[in-house]
């Protein structure tokens, strides 16, 4: 499948000037951010806590930014007419996923940054940081596709900013509620166990499991997120 970059370009830079105009929306970006410079304040050096910014700024900015851009073009009965265009899917879906991309690994690298935190190996978090993001834009499309209006998209992402942002909490509860041992396999907790790895001097081959699972909700996500898609044009 050939995909055109300037549809995805054009796709973008609506979505750059919509996003612009929002302050309710692009308000967001400064609560990580905000709270990574406290935490720099405050000399926190713990690894949870620092992953605990990293999660928050992937589901605030990555989901709710995704989820909003999208719950946007369906309030103002735009979606449709994107959806019959001459643009793929892929070409819709990556062109109003690249601005959340973007701006997510920007406040993640910018957190991480004043919250005073440095991985012993770079590019291993780095790859897992670029999984988790689209996973986390995947449910933010899935979430965007089901909602009618913005207003309706900042509650219905609610309850995936605390699942994954405070994910590493319920876990504490594993060995009294059996059930909660699910949670173990989330991508955010999964990545909080990679990092832990690696700041134990692991490298790639040592992390291969983790990565593995929060690759498999990738795919898992994308699946669903084209599914959902498409079940959207033909309503």
């Amino acid at each position: 499948m050939n995909i055109s970059l300037k549809r995805v370009n054009a796709i973008f830079q609506k979505d750059f000037k919509d996003f612009s105009r929002n302050w309710a929306v692009s308000s967001v970006l400064f609560v990580p951010i905000g709270l990574g410079f406290m935490y720099g304040r405050a000399g926190v050096e713990d690894l949870t806590s620092h992953y605990l910014l990293i999660n928050l700024a992937m589901a605030m900015v990555a989901t709710f930014v995704q989820c909003c851009l999208i719950a946007e073009e369906k309030e103002k009965n735009t979606l449709r007419g994107l959806m019959l265009s001459p643009a793929s899917t892929m070409e819709i879906i990556g062109g109003k996923s690249l601005l959340s991309f973007i701006l997510t690994l920007g406040v993640i690298v910018l957190t991480s940054y004043l919250s005073g935190y440095q991985p012993a190996d770079t590019a291993v978090i780095v790859v897992a940081v670029v999984l988790s993001s689209l996973f986390y834009i995947a449910i933010g499309t899935i979430l965007g596709l089901y909602s009618k209006s913005v207003m309706e998209a900042s509650l219905i992402v609610m309850p995936v900013i605390l699942i994954f942002s405070l994910g590493s909490f319920i876990t504490q509860l594993a060995d009294s509620y059996p059930i909660l041992k699910v949670a173990l396999y989330l991508p955010n907790i999964q990545l909080i166990e990679l990092a832990t790895k690696v700041e134990a001097g692991g490298s790639f081959g040592d992390v291969l499991v983790e990565l593995g699972i929060i690759a498999a909700w990738v795919v898992v996500s994308f699946i669903a997120t084209n599914i959902i898609y498409r079940k959207r044009m033909i309503d």
